[in-house]
């Protein structure tokens, strides 16, 4: 069935840093993840209560898209898909304590902050407005069971939709010719890691560091070198004492799925991942993905048979599955299965017929 859609961005150039910024200010925090206050009233509210569109889809409405009152104002059939947890969180967008399960009061707040709560007054903002439950979506089981516990949300109904993925785009590709046209060594195993966002804590690069460390120092290990991708300028990163190729940002799916297909295995070090897109798009080209058994990860790779869970934050466990999965890669079985998985979760049609039941039911019951 066809669906026709309708993309409205809703957004103000140039003030929602200077926005961001201002708030920032009033708050003494040792947390430098992202925050969003989602203060100022959009204009185009009415716009979206105005049109014909059946159903609302809201994805990421933070730098002032919507703000917090905003959404209740919302007059259409409502679906939310989260992509991080600053829904259930006060001004941050990580969890870090336990205050999204408690509530946020001016008594359980962090002892390295000071200065306006603005996390416990932007969470009361959201406790105030959102009155009336919204149909959530997560891509993860595991953000799904964060929603149903969290205070703010925990009688909403939410449902798990994994991120879509072209896979006739992202698939696999010739190892020969991927390396030929990356210029990256055919006769070695290859180990890659995705440092578009190495100074984000939450990325764990300093983890995939450590565990290459500890790898360097095992006198039988099987050889073989890393390639850094993801961002211009890499070669500043610090160096791994392991032969090491750095490839720029890459644009489209095919340059990606050239990278994939290098690799030999795909690392992944995060602390944090609702998801995990690197994973899936890994995957899908028929590379075995390590990582910790942490948040969205755990849907997407299935230990010793897609790829390998390491214990969360167990470096000398991450380099055991970099060692196993440098084994393993040699069986052509071994990649067929993990193709074969990420197509049967995160092909367009199966997406797109899950979010269809998900519309049917939202209109069907909105009131």
């Amino acid at each position: 069935r066809d669906i026709e859609t309708h993309t409205h961005r809703i957004g103000r150039t140039g003030r929602a840093g200077a926005t961001g910024t201002a708030w920032t200010l009033l708050l003494k925090t040792e947390n430098k993840i992202i925050h969003s206050p989602s203060v100022f009233p959009s204009r185009n509210i009415r716009y979206i209560n105005n049109s014909n569109v059946d159903i609302v889809h809201l994805h990421w409405i933070q730098n002032e898209m919507l703000s917090i009152k905003d959404i209740s104002k919302i007059k259409k059939p409502l679906v939310w898909t989260l992509h991080d947890t600053w829904a259930i969180c006060g001004y941050e967008h990580y969890l870090e304590d336990d205050r999204w399960i408690q509530g946020y009061n001016f008594k359980n707040r962090s002892t390295d902050e000071t200065g306006f709560d603005l996390s416990c007054w932007t969470w009361k903002r959201k406790q105030k407005h959102w009155k009336n439950p919204i149909q959530i979506v997560t891509p993860s089981t595991w953000l799904a069971k964060c929603v149903q516990r969290s205070k703010l949300m925990s009688n909403w109904p939410v449902a798990v939709i994994a991120n879509t993925l072209d896979v006739e785009k992202f698939k696999p590709i010739d190892k020969k010719i991927a390396c030929e046209l990356l210029s990256l060594p055919q006769n070695i195993p290859l180990v890659i890691f995705n440092a578009s966002d190495y100074n984000n804590i939450n990325k764990g690069y300093d983890l995939f560091l450590s565990a290459i460390k500890y790898l360097k120092n095992k006198s039988k290990l099987k050889q073989f070198e890393i390639v850094i991708f993801g961002k211009d300028n890499l070669k500043r990163l610090p160096n791994f004492g392991i032969k090491t190729h750095y490839v720029d940002f890459l644009h489209d799916e095919i340059s990606l799925s050239l990278i994939y297909s290098a690799a030999d295995l795909v690392v992944i070090s995060s602390r944090f991942e609702s998801f995990g897109q690197v994973a899936s798009e890994a995957q899908a080209c028929g590379t075995p993905v390590v990582s910790f058994e942490i948040g969205g990860l755990k849907d997407i790779i299935s230990h010793k048979k897609t790829g390998y869970l390491a214990k969360p934050f167990d470096t000398k466990d991450l380099a055991n599955g970099i060692t196993w999965c440098l084994e393993q890669n040699h069986k052509k079985l071994f990649n067929k299965i993990i193709r074969d998985s990420a197509v049967s979760k995160y092909s367009e049609k199966l997406i797109s017929s899950s979010y269809l039941k998900i519309y049917e039911k939202v209109i069907k019951n909105f009131k």
